[in-house]
């Protein structure tokens, strides 16, 4: 990283997460040039990964004074780092997605029937189990329900849960490119998102609104701010299969309210496209770039 810094001499370096063990860490501690720090994560204060943090929290001072501008891609994950570092001035830049082409997307081709989708990583606080679970309670009404599963992960085995009879309705397609993805989006009927919580934001509430696609979504910290309630997306409580059941349910039987969903959902979308996003973060850089350079902490090896 020392190496790489001296020999391209930026002007700016923007890290991600430089806080944990990493190389953005490493820029920022070396570079001389202003840096910009963006914070992803939130982590509750009561759970395990949230009382590590506050305990490890103290070890990042030296890197977050050398920070110039911070920024926080959601309110929640801006609590979650001033909670620990202290409040600054920190600025709300939202993840971006190149919401036009989940715009134009042409639907991928599905099984017949109806179709709820789960796109993330299958890793225990996505909640793909909960998603299987309202799945089966929905199966034994809609006969021709199918649940899309797109993403990979050690959760995948939630589905052996189901009677042997629903496995075949339950399309694990793992990782797509992301050429293929927006297809998947357009061509659903509902999309889920029962995650447990520990998010900052959810990328996928943007790009499940940019295809028009109706939402029902964990009512947690960091989705809250992506979707409004009864506005872009149904909100349940989190971990409760059976609210994730009915509210999916109640966007098949009553279509004109997953209309208003989807309708709703494209128009806030456009916020979270990279050309918006760009522009905000442009101002950013403009202001860490009249910051002064400063001797490197980390000397030469």
């Amino acid at each position: 990283m020392r190496e790489t810094l001296d020999e391209f001499a930026p002007d700016l370096v923007h890290a991600h997460d430089p806080l944990v063990t990493s190389t953005s860490r490493w820029a920022t501690m070396h570079t001389s040039a202003p840096v910009v720090a963006t914070f992803h994560s939130y982590f509750a204060p009561d759970s395990l990964a949230g009382r590590l943090y506050t305990v490890l929290a103290p070890f990042g001072t030296s890197v977050w004074q050398r920070i110039d501008q911070r920024i926080a891609v959601s309110q929640a994950a801006r609590e979650s780092v001033c909670l620990r570092m202290g409040d600054g001035p920190i600025h709300i830049v939202p993840n971006g997605t190149d919401v036009h082409v989940f715009e134009r997307a042409v639907p991928a081709k599905l099984p017949k029937g109806r179709t709820m989708l789960f796109v993330v990583r299958l890793e225990p606080r996505k909640g793909f189990p909960i998603a299987v679970r309202a799945f089966a309670r929905l199966a034994q009404r809609y006969g021709d329900l199918q649940l899309i599963v797109v993403g990979e992960g050690v959760e995948r085995e939630a589905v052996e849960l189901l009677p042997r009879s629903l496995r075949s309705r339950v399309h694990l397609l793992g990782r797509v490119s992301d050429s293929v993805l927006p297809g998947y989006y357009a061509a659903a009927d509902v999309f889920v998102a029962p995650a447990t919580g520990s998010e900052s934001f959810g990328i996928v509430l943007v790009e499940a609104m940019a295809a028009g696609l109706p939402i029902v979504a964990s009512d947690i910290d960091g989705y809250r701010e992506v979707v409004r309630g009864g506005r872009e997306a149904l909100l349940v409580p989190s971990g409760d299969s059976v609210a994730l059941a009915d509210a999916v349910e109640r966007l098949f039987e009553h279509p004109e309210e997953a209309r208003a969903l989807r309708e709703a959902g494209r128009v806030r979308a456009r916020r979270y496209d990279w050309d918006a996003i760009l522009a905000t973060l442009d101002g950013i850089y403009s202001e860490a770039i009249g910051a002064p350079r400063r001797a490197t902490v980390l000397a030469r090896a």
